[in-house]
């Protein structure tokens, strides 16, 4: 797990019931009064999108760690060791957003930033040493959040003129740019009131989710480890389409190109970053967690009120089987789609083109992700029990559209993962149980697609085989050696649901908002060999 992501995702103890107001507010781990302190200087900002920049701003902060890493950098995976590589570019692009995040902190300062001015000016004018010894100490307080502001300023600044300094060179090591970046988040994990390094944290100013059909699921959850596992999955889900929307309005900008494509790449390194820290929570940890509470839970019950409670205490262990499928096929789905994205519409900081073209790029990985997040969220929805209505969700119009496309895509190439399984499967020797460790290899394949493409277009299409076919494939997994009945009864289920996605495919297709979009198939095809590609 990168440095961003160093400390738990979740806190032992949130507090109350709500979890998920409990993550808005316990994520970061403010102190009460510091808690308020803070709501009571943004309240009192005066600008007019004090929403938008400070979200920014946190984005940028965070990114000192996430950008640090190489796993978060674009591009397709090196075979040279990384110490053997030139981090200039990514150098010169944390600079120009480094320098960007500076700026906005002189915004969110307001009249505080002459103060600032003049300090510096103080610290560079004063011949005593001991003098600048103090005046430097008296400028590290951190009483108030702006006290807060003008220390990670004053870091911003240095940064960002260190490394416009260490690009000068023709070659920087992996050394060097880390050693840079790691100056800087440690003075903003020493931070008092601005500190977002936690992995997948959240805040109130600009974390609420603004649906009420939303909230009332996430609410509706039974069980405290299940409904912590929603509310922390929407939550991020969310969080990931602001990152997109912020990617989004800095590739619109044209005053400062530069500056807006290097921010532009922190913002991604820190999407990638919380992509992979939700990913990896839910696979590792989601199935056990659940299985605990469950645990509690039972024993919790008196043993003479057993028989009593057997069928809802079965009913509850069934519906955490959703919960947990449908968490680890959210997993699967983002672990594919930022894997297409980072390494196929993205170029590596090392092979940047002009800033129109970058910016290009930028917004078709936008374009290829919106649509992946969307469905995240609408998919939780169904696994949970309701349909989401995607106009009280999202943008209607655009929602509709981008969530048609992306299913019908999705469609399609499951259908083919489908029917080449089907195809192995009908020419593959069963007699041999030991060859069959081998020649069986692309079912325990076909399993991990499944999870991360096909039980969410199960839910999504509302099957009407669903339990059979579900059965089918847990009995696939119960055994090391592949047992040939059931294969068999696999290989029945997955020709039969071949002919029902083939027929949805179709149905998608003549949906209003797909009427002037026709089926791109071989763009298609080439997402889906990047995914097998794993």
């Amino acid at each position: 797990m990168d440095v961003s992501a160093r400390r738990s995702l979740i806190p032992p103890s949130l507090g109350g019931e709500d979890a998920y107001a409990a993550l808005l507010s316990g994520t970061r781990r403010l102190a009460r009064e510091q808690r308020a302190e803070r709501d009571a200087w943004h309240d009192g900002l005066e600008l007019e999108n004090k929403e938008e920049v400070l979200f920014e701003f946190e984005v940028l902060l965070k990114a000192a760690a996430c950008f640090s890493n190489p796993r978060n950098h674009p591009g397709k995976p090196r075979r040279v060791p990384v110490v053997a590589q030139n981090f200039r570019s990514a150098t010169q692009l944390a600079c120009d957003g480094f320098s960007r995040a500076a700026g906005l902190s002189r915004i969110l300062l307001g009249n505080r930033e002459r103060a600032l001015v003049f300090h510096r000016y103080l610290e560079t004018v004063l011949p005593e040493d001991q003098a600048r010894t103090r005046l430097l100490s008296e400028g590290g307080s951190q009483r108030t959040p702006e006290e807060s502001l003008i220390a990670l300023r004053q870091a911003l600044i240095g940064t960002a003129e260190l490394a416009d300094g260490v690009v000068r060179a023709q070659r920087v090591s992996y050394r060097l740019f880390h050693t840079l970046l790691a100056s800087l988040y440690r003075e903003i994990d020493r931070n008092t009131f601005f500190n977002p390094l936690n992995a997948l944290e959240f805040r109130p100013e600009f974390d609420r989710i603004r649906s009420a059909q939303v909230l009332e699921l996430i609410r509706s959850v039974p069980g405290v480890e299940a409904h912590r596992l929603v509310a922390l999955t929407f939550l991020s889900l969310f969080r990931m389409l602001r990152y997109l929307s912020l990617l989004e309005r800095l590739s619109a900008e044209s005053a400062s190109r530069r500056q807006a494509v290097g921010s532009a790449y922190l913002v991604l390194s820190v999407l990638r970053s919380d992509a992979r820290a939700l990913s990896d929570h839910l696979r590792r940890r989601a199935g056990r967690l659940l299985a605990d509470s469950f645990e509690r839970d039972v024993l919790s019950v008196h043993a003479q009120a057993l028989p009593a409670r057997a069928a809802n205490l079965h009913a509850a262990g069934h519906r955490l089987l959703g919960i947990k499928s449908a968490l680890e096929g959210i997993a699967g789905g983002l672990r594919l789609d930022f894997r297409r994205a980072f390494q196929h519409d993205l170029p590596d900081p090392e092979s940047l083109d002009a800033p129109a073209a970058t910016t290009q790029a930028v917004l078709l990985a936008v374009e290829n992700l919106r649509p992946a997040l969307r469905n995240s969220i609408l998919f939780l929805g169904k696994a949970l029990g309701v349909s989401l209505d995607e106009g009280g969700v999202f943008d209607a119009l655009a929602a509709r559209r981008d969530a048609s496309e992306r299913l019908r895509r999705d469609i399609w190439m499951f259908a083919q993962i489908v029917r080449a399984f089907a195809t192995k499967a009908q020419h593959s020797p069963g007699d041999d149980r030991w060859a069959a460790l081998q020649n069986f290899q692309y079912v325990r394949e076909f399993l991990n697609y499944f999870r991360a493409m096909g039980l969410p277009l199960l839910r999504a299409s509302d099957y009407p085989r669903v339990d059979s076919f579900m059965t089918a494939m847990s009995r696939l997994e119960e055994t090391d050696l592949i047992d040939p009945a059931r294969l068999r009864v696999a290989l029945e289920e997955c020709v039969a649901f071949h002919q029902f996605l083939s027929q949805l495919f179709e149905d998608i297709s003549r949906r209003e908002e797909l009427s002037s979009a026709p089926f791109d198939r071989r763009a298609a095809a080439s997402t889906l060999r990047l995914y097998l590609g794993d």
